[in-house]
């Protein structure tokens, strides 16, 4: 269980954090004059180096992003140029990619970002950039919501990229792609002209993953612990009826992958903040604000308290809660993680995607009046940056492309480099770790220094 110092404030981080940005600088410098786009987009290191690994292009975004988020946070305006170039260049296929569910991971990440600089006043641009940023966005959102199951209860999710039976707890990331574009005007337009809502389908998503990806000990199935996350929910296509649980990425479909344990309390809490900035008459036809509100809270709580109960002391996660050698590790969950352990590899992407999570929760609750419990949650968040921005985390080296160390990718297929003489992976980063550290970094640093 994650322990919490309640002296940590955003200020006490900020020499870590300037130190992480400093890193960065070096590192995307040097992965810009080594990486070759047309061999992929960087995905994990292996001995140090960035590589590719074809499944889809996910991280493509991650990378040109961090460039924007290093600008956003250091001003450096060549990382600015960097991610502009590159977005602008190799970045438009994602727009209409009909074969992914990871529409918010690479043009938020890009387009996204580049527009939300434009409209904070952070970088110059005439109205056609801005327009150019914006139809990317509206195009992404739309798209994605194409991707479409309808269930048999009259809801349906955005499907993964294994087929429209498969439904991916990391999707509830993606959503924002749908929320942006439907903030700018958009719709679906679908056969004779059908006007489709980015708002119902953003909505219906989160409900219907809420509902099948996370429990909530109510007694669903023998394994049914309150906040456990389920990687992947399956359907029957031809009546779009609920069959099982199943995991890609995990050990098993009745335990919990913690990469999709972090998407899940993430995508929750920025969705919660969305529903903030959307008008009750908005809400009403998709059941309204209280409905609707309770079902993405009751998820997110019970996933962020799985968490913070289920975590080793210093909140770094291994891969999975119920990976089959952690009994070998005496006590793992009352003392810090150990990622150097000859018995499970821990995962340091999901430590990063989770303390973000933590963060926009604690926020949620403390702007609704809870007080008390928003402030657990902030001060956990703190806790696992002060681990992370720190050794054994923190890449350090200068012959190390990655940021934050001790990531795994996929596990069950064997993906993950184990270093000579290690008996699990170790030591290596992934783009998306890299790219959700910074964004982590930068939140805290603005929180830090006062500014929006």
């Amino acid at each position: 269980m994650l322990t919490i110092d309640n002296t940590l404030t955003p200020r006490v981080l900020l020499p870590k954090i300037e130190r992480l940005f400093e890193l960065s600088a070096k590192k995307i410098s040097v992965l810009a004059k080594s990486s070759n786009p047309r061999r992929g987009a960087p995905v994990f290191t292996v001995r140090g180096k960035y590589t590719s690994r074809t499944w889809t292009e996910w991280t493509q975004g991650f990378y040109y992003g961090s460039a924007l988020l290093q600008f956003d946070a250091t001003g450096e305006k060549k990382f600015l140029k960097f991610g502009r170039d590159e977005t602008i260049k190799r970045m438009a296929a994602h727009v209409t990619h009909m074969g992914v569910h990871d529409h918010g991971f690479n043009n938020v990440s890009t387009y996204g970002n580049l527009h939300r600089l434009v409209r904070e006043g952070r970088i110059p641009s005439d109205q056609w950039e801005k327009k150019f940023y914006e139809l990317a966005l509206k195009c992404s959102g739309a798209v994605q919501a194409a991707r479409w199951t309808t269930t048999s209860d009259g809801k349906g999710y955005i499907y993964s990229f294994n087929g429209p039976h498969s439904l991916f707890a990391d999707t509830m990331r993606s959503l924002r792609s749908l929320a942006i574009a439907y903030q700018l005007g958009q719709e679906l337009k679908g056969e004779g002209d059908q006007s489709i809502s980015l708002l119902e389908r953003l909505i219906l998503h989160a409900l219907t993953t809420a509902k099948y990806n996370v429990y909530y000990g109510e007694g669903r199935d023998a394994y049914d612990i309150p906040g456990r996350v389920a990687h992947e929910s399956i359907f029957n296509v031809k009546n779009g009826v609920y069959r099982c649980p199943n995991s890609q990425q995990g050990y098993s479909p009745f335990t919990t992958w913690t990469r999709g344990l972090a998407w899940v309390m993430l995508g929750f809490a920025e969705e919660l903040e969305f529903l903030e900035v959307v008008s009750d008459e908005e809400l009403r036809k998709y059941g309204g604000r209280k409905r609707i509100s309770e079902v993405m809270f009751k998820a997110a709580q019970a996933s962020c308290d799985f968490y913070l109960e289920n975590m080793p002391s210093d909140g770094i996660p291994y891969w999975d809660t119920g990976a089959p050698q952690l009994h070998r590790i005496v006590d793992y969950l009352n003392k810090p993680a150990d990622p150097y352990n000859d018995f499970e590899p821990v995962d340091s992407s999901a430590a990063v995607i989770a303390a973000q999570g933590l963060l926009r929760f604690s926020r949620y609750l403390q702007r609704n009046g809870n007080q008390k419990e928003g402030k657990r949650y902030y001060q956990a968040a703190l806790e696992i940056a002060n681990t992370l921005f720190d050794s054994p985390y923190l890449s350090t080296r200068d012959n190390h492309q990655g940021l934050i160390l001790h990531s795994v990718y996929h596990r069950p297929n064997g993906w993950d480099y184990i270093p000579r003489g290690a008996k699990i992976p170790n030591g290596e980063s992934s783009m998306w770790g890299d790219y959700h550290a910074r964004e982590l970094a930068l939140l805290i640093l603005r929180e830090g220094k006062r500014e929006p």
